[in-house]
């Protein structure tokens, strides 16, 4: 019997919860009541399928299998994980949630696709089932990137995020769990860290925003795509690895060289930003970029997983 992924807000986000639980042979219902929002998401789809053909598609995958309906109690009948994209405002979020809540079957997990919120504040109108409302936070384009974020609440029990794990699962992602819930999570908090250092750079005359781009696609961003930080940095050790490494290099934390609280957006700062992103962009409408993007991504992925920890017989690993 196939799964059922009901999706609440179709913006980019949404939409590629859309793609990817179609690719993965999944029934998708959608609810969205802004005009127009079957044609756009449907349009997504179309666009986004090129890609997940060459990632590879699972027995059933089928954009035929998205449904629109007019009522968000409609939407949730039946469904097996709902999934809530509606925009980043906390009143809202509680207000759909607790919704969600109310009409899901009890058995349903529900994830916030939230970038900032901590799951026990989303659940706190939840009256029926609150512990199964939590983050499930994914990254653009979520339907080719793997990881999903998993943070439980006060309400949360154990054997919820489990269930959450596994569907996630099914769906082809690497569900990450959080250990204790914070503003943020884990990945936005080290993005946020880095785009505000960016920021200063552009903004202190350093360097334009194509050359801090520059610096990350060419130098760190390659190494950061299979070892992250840490095991880059135990690398750096050499022999001794990471010891080695934080006594050799440890002091320099204490050296002023990064500023990361966020500078003041002044409209020059702005105007540096946009015009350094639009001559990046040479003109290439975001479609453009969205297509060249994946097609990067597919066959990065495919190259990527080759040397993920199960690849080297380490099961368990993340």
């Amino acid at each position: 019997m196939s799964q059922q992924l009901t999706v609440i807000g179709t913006g980019v986000i949404g939409n590629g919860w859309v793609a990817r639980a179609l690719a993965r042979g999944w029934d998708v219902v959608a609810f969205d009541p802004a005009p127009g929002a079957s044609a756009r998401t449907r349009a997504f789809v179309d666009n986004a399928w090129g890609s997940l053909e060459k990632l590879g598609l699972a027995e059933g995958a089928d954009p035929s299998r998205l449904t629109f309906v007019d009522r968000l109690e409609e939407a949730v009948a039946g469904a097996d994980l709902v999934q809530e994209n509606v925009p980043e405002r906390l009143e809202l979020k509680r207000e759909i949630l607790a919704a969600i809540d109310a009409a899901a079957a009890p058995g349903t997990i529900v994830g916030s696709s939230t970038s900032g919120f901590k799951p026990s504040d989303l659940q706190r109108d939840c009256t029926w089932v609150p512990g199964r409302v939590i983050v499930a936070h994914p990254f653009n384009p979520v339907y080719l990137l793997p990881l999903v974020e998993l943070v439980g609440g006060e309400a949360t029990e154990p054997r919820q995020i489990e269930q959450a794990q596994a569907l996630y699962q099914d769906l082809a992602m690497r569900p990450l769990v959080v250990r204790r819930e914070i503003e943020g999570h884990i990945a936005d908090r080290l993005m946020e860290a880095l785009w505000r250092e960016a920021l200063h750079l552009v903004n202190d005359g350093v360097a334009t925003t194509e050359e801090i781009d520059a610096a990350v696609v060419y130098g760190c961003g390659l190494r950061w795509s299979l070892m992250g930080t840490f095991l880059t940095f135990h690398l750096a050790g050499g022999e001794q690895g990471m010891r080695h490494m934080l006594e050799q290099f440890g002091p320099a934390l204490k050296l002023p060289w990064t500023k990361l609280e966020a500078p003041e957006l002044t409209d020059e700062l702005i105007d540096k930003v946009v015009e350094g992103c639009e001559y990046q962009a040479a003109d290439r409408p975001v479609a453009e970029l969205d297509r060249r993007r994946d097609d990067f991504l597919v066959e990065l992925l495919d190259l990527v997983q080759k040397y993920w920890p199960e690849a080297e017989g380490l099961e368990g690993r993340i």
